[in-house]
């Protein structure tokens, strides 16, 4: 009766795809490219910490500071298509 609660989820993560980022921290990100609105390059440099090369916006209206350009960011999302 318990395993029924989970199906739903499980269902949900068979078919999730995420691309790999990098944070400024050197910490791996996954993100879901379904979320992703745009990305750009960061107007102020300094606004950010060091080694941020691209800013991705997600749906929700947050946004990730990735240390990869998003020429390199945009492939992966392009990948990632079905």
């Amino acid at each position: 009766m318990l395993l029924w609660r989970f199906l739903p989820a499980a269902a949900l993560l068979v078919g999730l795809t995420l691309i790999d980022l990098h944070g400024p921290g050197g910490q791996l990100i996954g993100i879901n490219p379904e979320e992703v609105t745009s990305v750009r390059e960061p107007m102020a440099k300094d606004h950010f910490a060091r080694g941020v090369r691209c800013l991705v916006y997600l749906s929700n209206g947050n946004f990730i500071t990735v240390t990869e350009t998003c020429i390199t960011v945009r492939k992966k999302l392009i990948a990632a298509q079905p």
